[in-house]
């Protein structure tokens, strides 16, 4: 996925209200000038919303848009770990999709459709679903994929160099996967796909100290059949890819 448009370097002053941020961008004629910009991230961002941190923002000029400016990527800081790190929790469903489309994911390629945010569960959507024909090769079952966006690193941990997830407690990510070992036990396939937007980690956990009953939860949904994948990404100010599988350790 390319920005469509060159990313805004700036520092960040401060995150509140969860989804704001003030950053004051620099470098023009006129000196440097301060924007609110919308973060899209509902987490808790441990480590990445530190005042100072140099941060990039895209801008949008879409009629009607309350803030033009959002906040895409921060760079890491020691000792939260080095290079950029992508905030942005609208990308992740697209980067995939993009990937399985491209083939990119053994584990996922081959299927005859690809369908997004399709209803399913109680009242939710996955955000993958893949599908074969009836009469093609007897026909897989179905494929539901449910993307993560992770991007918690804690170098100063005993798991230094893992990818986390989540970063706070998230009920909601626990009823995914109720729901998803439910898809398994109608008899269809179900994945988790746990991507992390930074390039820094070298296998995956959850952080059970933060949310004990999303890790409990993935151990019970693996059981129960529902299988996990994760994938790093290489990112630049122009552009953030799927890199390279990394290991899951629970």
């Amino acid at each position: 996925m390319r920005f469509p448009s060159p990313l805004l370097q700036g520092r960040l002053i401060r995150r509140y209200k969860r989804f704001l941020a003030d950053v004051e961008l620099g470098g023009g004629p006129s000196g440097a000038a301060m924007v609110t910009a919308h973060v899209p991230n509902s987490g808790s961002m441990i480590g990445l919303d530190l005042p100072g941190s140099a941060v990039w923002l895209s801008r949008s000029d879409r009629p009607g848009r309350k803030l033009p400016y959002t906040l895409e990527l921060v760079e890491a800081a020691a000792p939260w770990g080095e290079g950029l790190v992508g905030v942005n929790t609208g990308h992740p469903n697209a980067l995939v999709a993009a990937a399985i489309a491209a083939g990119t994911i053994p584990e996922l390629s081959g299927y005859a459709r690809l369908r997004r945010e399709v209803k399913y569960g109680r009242n939710s959507r996955i955000d993958v679903l893949l599908e074969d024909d009836p009469d093609r090769d007897g026909g897989r079952p179905p494929c539901y994929v449910e993307v993560k966006n992770v991007h918690l690193r804690r170098p100063g941990s005993v798991h230094a160099t893992a990818a986390e997830f989540p970063d706070c407690v998230t009920a909601r990510g626990a009823k995914h996967l109720e729901e998803m070992a439910a898809m398994v036990a109608q008899g269809c396939r179900a994945v988790m796909l746990y991507l992390v937007q930074r390039s820094d980690c070298t296998y995956f956990r959850t952080a059970a100290d933060l949310d004990p009953a999303y890790d409990a939860g993935l151990r019970h949904a693996l059981q129960a059949g529902v299988e996990a994948l994760c994938w790093s990404c290489a990112i630049t100010p122009e552009s953030i890819e799927l890199d390279r599988p990394l290991p899951i350790r629970l």
